[in-house]
């Protein structure tokens, strides 16, 4: 198959990370290259602008820590100034951020009106869900345009990467916070030193700091190698979590195993001596011993894994050749798939997506054109690939009209399979 992306990608410069973000260590070591990338959040809103910038896209382990990171850092401005993705674009994803505020307010005492702060809050869906149950509510965002949709929801946001300099500026507005929240934010902090100093500065003395982050351990046993991409600097594990948040004065207080994406992390932060640990820490951690984490094996059975995986994908699609194949689905994870498989617009001929930020934009690089769901429930195609596989039983819940007349899905991860 034609690598269309190369027509259209030039090569930009990325720093190579030094040193472990979280230990400092000098021992990375590389154990997946997915080659040069777009940005998988840059949809341009035409084929024929100028070529975009791709940088390295590899990501490695620490020796000394064993923390999963990106070797190449893409600065963060480059990335998250104006944004594409909304949470409130999945239905459940929505439900799953509704859950969380219920479970934080009870947990924190926010409902008579205890604030909230989301470090990377996006569209606000997040704390409307707070806001809904009686707590102040403050975002903090570096993209502009999401923070306009937040504010027109009646979110306060503050533009701006959560660092010190904006957590003095909420907590000079608004007062320190009961709980901070940072839901899939968090892998995308480059300077982690600095953004728990903000936390630190923010937190009220007996306050909660909750993330959801995506598993290291889900995303090797799936094979998920499509959740790498340059925004998530960082692949957590509880392990080098808990070394960063001792260094700076913090304990674990609980975690809990989530399956929403293709299976996430919730884990309970709390100042050192506020909360006893709950049994859960040392059953996640045990099992992370078990997995064989701290050690390189895991890691160079999942690259042989993706690698495989992308070869019976290309032998899939290359059977269904003279079939009408789309996609349903243009998340980040998406297009890390497109670009490692060398896929265009001579084979995959459109993707349908629910978020209007996107609708009528290209992909990055392989330029395949981005179209409203109704568009593929009108024209049909023989085949479609899942791209948003994580949200597989949501997307196959709206597809039903398409797969009853008898079109039929291609799961990609962790297995390649065609449903029906």
């Amino acid at each position: 198959m034609a690598q269309t992306c190369e027509l259209t990608w030039e090569s930009a410069p990325a720093a190579a990370a030094a040193a472990c973000a979280v230990c400092g260590g000098a021992g990375l070591e590389p154990f997946l290259d997915l080659g040069e990338t777009p940005l998988a959040n840059a949809f341009p809103a035409s084929r024929t602008g100028p070529p975009q910038p791709c940088y390295p896209l590899r990501a490695a382990r620490c020796v000394d820590c064993g923390h999963a990171q990106l070797l190449d850092r893409v600065p963060p401005e480059a990335m998250f100034s104006h944004y594409l993705y909304v949470s409130s674009a999945s239905s459940t994803l929505t439900a799953h951020l509704d859950g969380l505020a219920g479970e934080v307010t009870a947990r924190a005492g926010l409902g008579g009106g205890g604030l909230v702060v989301d470090a990377g809050s996006n569209d606000g869906t997040l704390l409307a869900a707070f806001a809904r149950r009686g707590a102040r509510t403050v975002g903090v965002d570096p993209a502009a345009n999401l923070a306009a949709i937040a504010g027109a929801r009646g979110i306060p946001t503050e533009v701006s990467c959560f660092d010190t300099g904006a957590a003095a500026r909420v907590l000079a507005a608004h007062g320190p916070a009961r709980a901070i929240t940072a839901t899939n934010s968090f892998p995308h902090v480059q300077d982690l030193d600095e953004y728990m100093r903000a936390v630190d500065l923010l937190l009220a003395p007996d306050g909660v700091f909750v993330l959801e982050a995506h598993y290291l351990l889900d995303m090797l046993e799936q094979t998920a190698f499509d959740t790498i991409y340059h925004e998530h600097v960082s692949y957590w594990a509880l392990g080098p979590m808990k070394r960063l948040l001792e260094r700076h004065g913090f304990a674990i207080a609980d975690v809990e195993r989530l399956p929403v994406h293709h299976g996430q992390l919730r884990v309970w932060v709390a100042r050192r001596g506020v909360a006893r640990p709950a049994a859960a820490v040392e059953r996640a951690e045990a099992a992370e011993r078990a997995a064989g984490l701290g050690t390189a094996r895991p890691f160079r059975e999942f690259a042989e894994r993706a690698r495989r995986l992308r070869w019976n994908i290309l032998a899939l699609l290359e059977g269904l050749r003279g079939a009408r194949v789309a996609a349903y689905g243009a998340p980040a994870k998406g297009m890390t798939l497109l670009s490692f498989l060398g896929l265009g617009p001579e084979t995959i001929a459109y993707i349908a997506d629910r978020s209007p930020l996107k609708q009528g934009r290209f992909t990055p690089g392989s330029a395949i054109p981005i179209v409203p769901p109704a568009h593929l429930l009108a024209d049909r195609p023989d085949y479609t690939l899942l791209l948003a596989w994580n949200f597989a039983e949501e997307i196959l819940a709206e597809l039903r009209p398409y797969t009853d007349a008898g079109g039929r899905v291609v799961v990609p991860v962790p297995e390649v399979r065609i449903l029906p």
